[in-house]
C-alpha cells in the first residue's frame, strides 16, 4: 500500500509551487529570500534607539528664560565672554517651553525656532538638538550648565568655526 500524502504536501500553495517551471521557481525563491533580508534591514539597530532614549543629565526647564548671550572660539575668552553676554540682557534672548519636552530655539543659519532637547550620549555628555540620537552633526554639545550660565558647544566644526562657543547667562528679573 502506497504512503498517503501527508497534510502539508497537499496544501494548495505547495501544490503550486510544485508546478512552476524550473527558471518560475528560481525567481520565486529569490523574491522570498529579498523579502526576508529587507525585512532585516529595515528593522532599527536596537543601540540607535538606546542612544535616542537616554535623558540629558540637566533638566530642560533650566533653559527657559531670559538670557544675554555671546561667543567665544578660544578658551582664554571665556571669561570676557561671560561678561559681555551680561550686557546682551538689555535685548535679552528668550527661550521659551516646546509644545512637547524640548525648548523652543533658534538652529545655525535659520530665523525659525524649532524645538530642540536636552538628550544624554552613552559617554556621558549632553547635547542640545533635534529628537535624533546624541552626538547627531546638527547639535550642541553642553560644555557647561548652572541656573545662571550655560554654555554650548556646535559638533558641526564648520558652524562650530563661524558661530563660536556659546555663552547664555541668565538675565536678572
Amino acid at each position: 500500500m502506497p504512503p498517503s500524502p501527508s497534510p502539508i504536501s497537499s496544501t494548495p500553495l505547495l501544490q503550486s509551487f510544485r508546478s512552476l517551471t524550473k527558471p518560475a521557481a528560481v525567481t520565486f525563491a529569490a523574491l522570498a529570500i529579498a523579502l526576508l533580508v529587507s525585512g532585516c534591514a529595515s528593522t532599527p539597530e536596537p543601540g540607535a534607539q538606546q542612544r535616542a532614549s537616554l535623558p540629558g543629565a540637566y533638566p530642560t526647564e533650566g533653559l527657559v528664560g531670559r538670557w544675554g548671550v555671546a561667543s567665544y572660539r578660544r578658551d582664554q575668552d571665556r571669561a570676557r565672554t561671560e561678561a559681555q553676554a551680561r550686557t546682551q540682557c538689555r535685548q535679552p534672548y528668550v527661550i521659551t517651553k516646546g509644545p512637547t519636552d524640548g525648548v523652543m530655539m533658534h538652529i545655525a543659519d535659520d530665523a525659525t525656532p524649532y524645538e530642540l532637547k536636552l538628550k544624554g550620549s552613552p559617554d556621558g555628555k549632553t547635547y542640545l538638538g533635534f529628537d535624533v540620537p546624541a552626538g547627531d552633526r546638527n547639535d550642541r554639545e553642553v560644555v557647561s550648565f548652572s541656573s545662571s550660565l550655560v554654555v554650548l558647544r556646535f559638533i558641526n566644526p564648520e558652524i562650530a568655526e563661524r558661530y563660536g562657543t556659546m555663552v547664555y547667562v541668565r538675565c536678572p528679573g
